[in-house]
């Protein structure tokens, strides 16, 4: 998968913006707050419809405009795909070769990124709702359908909690209309629980191993997810219904009393564990930057398994952030095998003996130049 070309219309600090010829390695060089990161940034909201750094839309939006444009010549193993999206008050459309789609979810994975910045570590050590954003964007970007069941999830549990506030102070529940309530959160809560399962499964298969080899083998990693109920196991989707549904059951008093829905994969978690310790608690800062820098490098390979080709891989100001040691090992990984995009303040930051024929471009105010 390649980023050939890219264009942003009013899109943050850039008024107007195209750069052809894309290379393999491609370095953004230039002070802080001229634009770097607003550039990997619209190739991730090309990528997934969506900011990594703001859920409002409206911040993408130059100032005093009332829409920004982002479009892309993205070469893929079966041709060529242009895509286009415009964020505007109104909401989002997106086109891929000049057909606009129905929906959002028919049109990411049409491009698929792997974002590593400072705040990645966030993912290890910060707080559920992190990890949980993380699970959602990376298995949204592989599985479209994940995306459907989130979504109506979310909308089925707003309208539950609706009506939990409602019952607050009556002398009975209608425990029938709460029924249909749960059935129907269940039924979109077990898909997604079910495919949390199946990707950690798989993204644990190559943290371990990536994880093994940057320790010089000496740490193990384990990742596991939280469930807040049940340990129902990822094929048994009848079981991890019924549990769910007794769950909700147990709980209806204090849901009640308290106006929300306390039970569900809203409320899951994910944890590391090296050697047995729980990274977010005893973890040394090293063995979290390195958690969160083996992780990243798994979601690489596992997207590649996952659709048969690999992802384009951005890099918010990472590298000067790593000791010599782990940007050798992450820079080997991607050499000559992803194509990458960079952001740093200096050139002598980066380990460049390693980065071979990168393309370099300079920032500043909102313009980039070779």
């Amino acid at each position: 998968m390649f980023v050939k070309n890219i264009s942003l219309q009013q899109y943050r600090n850039y008024e107007q913006l195209r750069l052809d010829s894309f290379g393999d390695v491609n370095l953004l060089i230039g002070p802080n707050a001229q634009g770097k990161t607003n550039l990997l940034e619209a190739i991730f909201v090309l990528a997934l419809t969506k900011s990594h750094r703001t859920s409002k839309d409206r911040e993408l939006i130059a100032f005093e405009q009332g829409s920004a444009h982002i479009s892309a010549v993205v070469e893929k193993k079966y041709g060529p795909l242009n895509l286009e999206l415009t964020l505007s008050a109104q909401g989002k459309k997106a086109k891929i070769n000049g057909l606009e789609q129905r929906k959002l979810s028919e049109f990411i994975g049409s491009l698929n990124v792997v974002m590593f910045a400072p705040e990645d570590l966030e993912i290890v050590k910060g707080t559920p709702g992190i990890r949980r954003r993380f699970l959602d964007m990376e298995i949204g970007q592989v599985q479209p359908s994940y995306l459907f069941h989130l979504q109506q999830y979310q909308k089925i549990l707003l309208q539950r909690n609706n009506f939990l506030k409602q019952l607050w102070g009556k002398d009975a529940v209608d425990q029938g209309l709460l029924d249909i309530w749960n059935e129907q959160l269940v039924e979109h809560g077990v898909k997604i629980i079910r495919k949390r399962k199946q990707f950690i499964i798989k993204l644990q298969r190559w943290a371990e191993s990536i994880h093994y080899g940057i320790t010089n083998g000496s740490e193990d990693l384990q990742l596991r997810y939280v469930p807040s109920f049940g340990e129902a196991t990822e094929e048994d989707e009848a079981v991890l219904f019924e549990q769910f549904m007794i769950k909700l059951r147990q709980m209806k008093e204090q849901e009640v009393r308290r106006g929300m829905t306390l039970a569900g994969p809203h409320r899951d978690d994910m944890t590391f564990y090296i050697n047995g310790k729980e990274v977010h608690t005893y973890g040394s800062q090293g063995q979290q930057r390195t958690t969160a820098l083996s992780l990243k490098l798994a979601e690489i390979e596992l997207i590649k398994e996952e659709i048969g080709e690999y992802p384009v891989l951005l890099l918010d100001d990472v590298l000067s952030e790593l000791d010599p040691y782990r940007q050798t090992q992450l820079i080997e990984t991607f050499q000559s095998k992803v194509q990458t995009f960079i952001t740093a303040t200096g050139i002598e930051s980066l380990n460049a003996d390693k980065l071979k024929n990168a393309s370099i471009y300079h920032v500043n105010a909102g313009q980039v130049g070779l």
